[in-house]
């Protein structure tokens, strides 16, 4: 089934920092050829930094200095350019690059490049974060007041959970969890409409893939997908999750002033989601104007059920976890 096609395609040099529209992407196993091949890593909390934390990161953009090769990867990390929100540009071979960086963090950092994937010791948490609560860091990165309840986690897989409660980012990737991440612009408009605006930046959102004329009956229509798999160009994504949304979209970023509207909106007419999380399922490349069809989601019983008894497990654990945090 045609959904729609591709309107704009993104691709982000180093995590947490802006990134750059792309017309043709390939897709393999990591997701977009080029994709978060380099981090920002927080020196004193020994772990790769996020625009959760660090949301000045956000202010500055990155762009490859020569077209990817083909072989790029973890362990061969082309050169990247910054620039830096007073108009400063420095290349990752600049030695002065950390020492800019960690001005604009207001802390110290450094511009690290993606480690073969055997090496996991920039994707481990740090002992801070192994000795923080769980739940005070997920109200904090998600923007929930005492009281709220938090995001639906009965939607991930139970790998992911346990990936993530041993790493920061998945080994042999600088992502926060999947390798893709895709929405639509109808999505976008729904937002913008809850918050009374016209319209609101993409940027925002960081999303791999924009798609556009998608058809929809509620303003969402990606929300429908999970299970699915999308066919874009020679590429075949697999729908897996919503995208849970942080606090990162309200944050500023060139051109874009801090708006905490956003992540009220989002909580409040998409339940806290918006866009989907896609692996690969089968690599190929993609580019702005192609067309996107949709297999649409089967085994929805079995899934339904799956959910519901991880939601009963994910209940237990986070009032245990509450208590033993007070």
């Amino acid at each position: 089934m045609r959904v729609g096609h591709v309107a704009e395609l993104w691709r982000y040099p180093v995590k947490s920092l802006g990134g750059e529209p792309v017309e043709r992407v390939e897709f393999g196993p990591r997701g977009v050829h080029g994709d978060r091949l380099w981090a920002v890593r927080d020196v004193e909390r020994d772990i790769t930094a996020s625009a959760r934390r660090l949301p000045a990161l956000l202010t500055a953009t990155a762009r490859y200095c020569a077209p990817v090769p083909g072989d790029a990867g973890p362990g061969r990390v082309p050169d990247v350019e910054i620039t830096f929100p007073n108009g400063t540009v420095r290349r990752s071979d600049d030695p002065a690059i950390h020492a800019e960086l960690s001005e604009l963090a207001g802390r110290e950092v450094r511009l690290t490049a993606l480690p073969p994937a055997s090496d996991t010791s920039l994707h481990r948490l740090g002992l801070t974060d192994r000795n923080h609560s769980p739940i005070a860091s997920l109200r904090s990165d998600f923007g929930i007041a005492d009281g709220e309840r938090l995001p639906d986690l009965s939607m991930m897989r139970f790998s992911d959970l346990t990936l993530l409660a041993r790493y920061s980012t998945p080994p042999g990737m600088f992502v926060d969890l999947a390798p893709v991440h895709v929405m639509t612009r109808a999505s976008l408009g729904t937002i913008a409409a809850e918050m009374g605006e016209a319209s609101v930046d993409v940027r925002r959102f960081r999303p791999n893939v924009l798609l556009a004329e998608v058809d929809t009956h509620d303003g969402l229509p990606e929300s429908h997908w999970t299970g699915g798999h999308l066919r874009m160009g020679t590429a075949v994504l697999e729908v897996t999750m919503p995208t849970i949304r942080c606090v990162v979209p309200s944050r500023a970023q060139p051109g874009l002033d801090v708006d905490r509207r956003i992540t009220r909106a989002v909580a409040d007419r998409a339940n806290r989601c918006l866009g989907s999380y896609c692996w690969v399922e089968s690599g190929g490349a993609a580019a702005v104007g192609d067309e996107v069809a949709l297999t649409a989601p089967g085994r929805r019983l079995l899934a339904d059920a799956a959910k519901r008894g991880k939601r009963m497990v994910f209940g237990l654990a986070t009032t245990a976890v509450s208590r033993l945090a007070r």
